[in-house]
């Protein structure tokens, strides 16, 4: 619906008759709009444009406009607010303005605030109710130069010794609290492009249906016309079709200009705002969320940069995705995750989440899962199957340690795609569903990638690597990165390819496998082909998989929506074990990506040249999209490495590349040697932490079999004497 519908779809009406009231006063428009006559509320720092922004989205839609300084202040109190500000001084002035907009009424209007309102709680509160409430977020040093050509040198509330600066940093906190819809402005963007940012954050508003999701596999031809909302995907996880859920009509693209606002943000402020884009407030409204990604990406993270972005050598630079609790790139999504998920919970149900993990995956989830509190956490379970010989030993050591609530690991004789396969059948099964539904009032989730709130967060540390390296002068935004990535269930490549679409000049997705190289073999030939191959276990296990969840994404991305196809290939895939996709098709997954794989042995050598050269030591995973990367990237243009996991995690094989012998055989020992060893990153605080409170425990192992698997997924398992009673260990 465009801007200028948006319009025709309301009546017709005069403009209201604005005249001297006694307290107190009300405005009423006879039009109305699709908000249900709701106001549209201006708020932000004085000098963010608000009264002249007001005037022409008031004229644009047609509706009367209300300036709270003039309209409201002055005619209450007979004299200039400059004038009530002289005489009462700051502390009052606050206390008399909130009781003059406690006092305001108004319906179907364009209300400009004033920069000082939402100091005012009960104030805010009482006109947050009438309508919606949009907030101008300007960049300061507008602000301040808009403010110094007003002559205008101090605000209210502003005591001498304190800067502009200072007290506009001061003030956001309150603008953050009482926004409904944040309108980020470019630097130098005109009142009339802010304007615009306004009516299309209005229309975005009140059409809550475009921002729906369908699965990868639907054919839009005679398909349901059931919405299927954020709040429905993250609850769900798998489309009923056993399809993957995608946004209906893509990624929001913005604009440089904002892009470059990003650029001076914190990590946790960046990723409220891409979210913020990518989840409708009516899904989670913005004050919630704001709560939900500062908790998400707090003190939990070793690096108060959260996924900085360091310089290896000549052009390749790495980012650090490992400085959360479980020391890998899930915690990325997972510290975030969970929250989402109890928030979209319906009320009267409890859930089960199933994890398979290929060793990562799993302690992020327990961590996330663990830090809910109250009724959230005493709703839903957490049960993650994990290959027994296919993970490390620290990560089998984590994964373990979490006994806390209705959380355990249980670990499979077999390997990670038996795992996904169970998980993915147990979804299929009416008879186990609707069993723990009817009888337990249990549902059944997961928080694999499959899942889209898993998918989102990864987003937003692609974005930020690339605004990193503008930050630092590395690039102009606009001038193109490479990003290559250790790629497994091709999630963490799929959210790479989603940045891109918002906007970040993502050249090429690198895909580096280990010599599982599955991934490598279908982009390099179309084939994807499972018949009598095996998986073979590697230095990298987080990448050991074989059959690739995500890549049912990609295809439908790359394909145009094409979900009858996608629905004829994984349909063909998991009865032939084998597709083959359209030359054209092929054509243009290789301009979206490159892909090559690493030998064991290249592997290795990566890790000991690389902190021979520069005292600094990788992972086994960042090691293998270091060796694809040499290999496959060109040198024109930067390219960032996804380290998406501790050298720690990985111990043993980092001792063999470095060629360190007399190794000890407690885990928290190698640790403190490995630590000894690298001059940078150092040793994660959480790892240590975590092998010294875990020791030696026992744990579930059991037999590849499905009937097995299900029935430990029984309702027993929500009850917290069953995880912390010994026998059942």
């Amino acid at each position: 619906m465009g801007l200028l519908n948006v319009s025709q779809l309301a009546i017709r009406a005069a403009r209201c008759y604005l005249s001297p009231f006694s307290t107190p006063k009300s405005w009423i428009s006879t039009r109305t709009i699709a908000l249900g006559g709701k106001n549209i509320l201006l708020m932000g720092p004085p000098g963010a444009g608000k009264t002249t922004v007001g005037r022409i989205v008031a004229h644009r839609l047609g509706l009367p406009v209300i300036d709270v300084d003039d309209d409201v202040l002055e005619t209450t109190w007979k004299m200039p607010v400059a004038a009530k500000l002289a005489s009462v001084g700051g502390e009052s002035f606050l206390q008399e303005e909130g009781q003059a907009l406690c006092n305001f009424s108004a319906s179907g209007c364009v209300v400009s605030l004033t920069g000082s309102n939402p100091l005012h709680a009960e104030a805010m509160q009482h006109v947050r109710e009438t309508g919606l409430v949009i907030y101008l977020d300007v960049d300061s040093e507008d602000i301040i130069q808009r403010l110094t050509r007003m002559k205008v040198n101090r605000i209210v509330g502003q005591e001498a010794g304190v800067s502009m600066r200072d007290i506009l940093q001061y003030r956001k906190q309150f603008y953050e609290k009482w926004l409904d819809v944040r309108v980020l402005c470019g630097t130098g963007d005109t009142v009339e492009e802010v304007a615009e940012k306004v009516l299309k954050a209005v229309e975005r508003y009140q059409n809550h249906a475009a921002e729906t999701f369908v699965s990868t596999r639907c054919d839009t031809v005679g398909s349901s016309n059931q919405k299927t909302y954020f709040s429905d995907v993250v609850i769900e996880g798998l489309a009923t079709d056993g399809g993957l859920y995608v946004p209906k009509n893509g990624f929001p693209k913005i604009d440089a200009c904002e892009w470059l606002r990003l650029a001076d943000m914190s990590y946790p402020e960046r990723a409220l705002v891409l979210l913020e884009k990518c989840i409708h407030p009516l899904d989670i409204c913005a004050l919630d969320l704001r709560t939900m990604v500062f908790k998400a990406y707090g003190s939990n993270f070793s690096c108060e940069a959260v996924a900085p972005v360091k310089h290896l050598n000549h052009n390749q630079y790495v980012q650090e995705l490992f400085h959360g609790p479980t020391a890998s790139f899930k915690d990325l999504a997972l510290q975030l995750m969970p929250q989402l998920f109890a928030y979209c919970l319906p009320p009267m149900c409890n859930y089960l989440i199933l994890v398979a993990t290929s060793g990562d995956t799993g302690s992020a989830v327990l961590s996330g899962f663990s830090r809910l509190g109250g009724t959230d956490r005493h709703r839903t379970g957490v049960l993650v199957f994990f290959p027994e010989e296919g993970v490390s030993e620290i990560q089998k050591l984590q994964m373990i340690s979490y006994r806390e609530g209705k959380a355990r690991a249980v670990s499979v004789l077999s390997d990670f795609d038996f795992c996904q396969r169970t998980i993915k059948r147990m979804f299929g099964e009416s008879g186990l569903t609707g069993h723990l539904a009817v009888e337990y009032g249990t549902v059944l989730s997961t928080a694999n990638s499959i899942n889209w709130a898993r998918l989102l967060p990864q987003v937003v540390y692609h974005s930020s690597a690339y605004l990193d390296l503008c930050r630092d002068g590395v690039v102009k935004f606009g001038e193109p990165i490479d990003v290559c990535i250790p790629t497994g269930n091709f999630g963490n490549a799929m959210s790479a390819m989603y940045a891109k679409q918002m906007g970040i000049p993502i050249r090429k997705v690198i895909c580096a496998s280990n010599h599982n190289r599955i991934i490598t073999d279908f982009i390099t030939t179309g084939e994807y082909d499972l018949r009598g191959r095996p998986l073979m276990l590697s230095h990298s296990p987080a990448i050991d998989i074989l059959k690739s969840s995500n890549l049912e994404r990609f295809i439908y991305h790359v394909s145009g929506g094409d979900g009858r196809l996608v629905k004829d290939l994984f349909t063909r895939l998991d009865g032939r074990q084998h597709f083959q996709v359209p030359e054209h098709l092929l054509g243009r997954i290789q301009q979206e990506v490159l892909a090559g794989w690493c030998s064991e042995d290249d592997c290795l050598g990566a890790i000991r040249s690389v902190h021979a050269q520069t005292g600094y030591v990788m992972d086994t995973h960042t090691a293998v999209a270091k060796v694809v990367a040499d290999r496959l990237q060109d040198g024109s243009c930067p390219v960032v490495l996804c380290s998406t996991a501790h050298y720690g995690k990985f111990a043993p094989a980092v001792f063999k590349a470095l060629q360190i012998h007399n190794i000890p055989e407690d885990p928290v020992e190698q640790l403190r040697m490995l630590g000894s060893t690298a001059s940078r990153p150092e040793m994660h605080r959480d790892v240590m932490k975590c092998l010294k409170e875990s020791g030696r425990r026992a744990h579930t192992v059991c037999q590849a079999e499905y009937e097995g698997l299900a029935q430990i997924s029984a309702p027993c398992f929500l009850l917290p004497d069953f995880i912390r009673d010994p026998r059942n260990t």
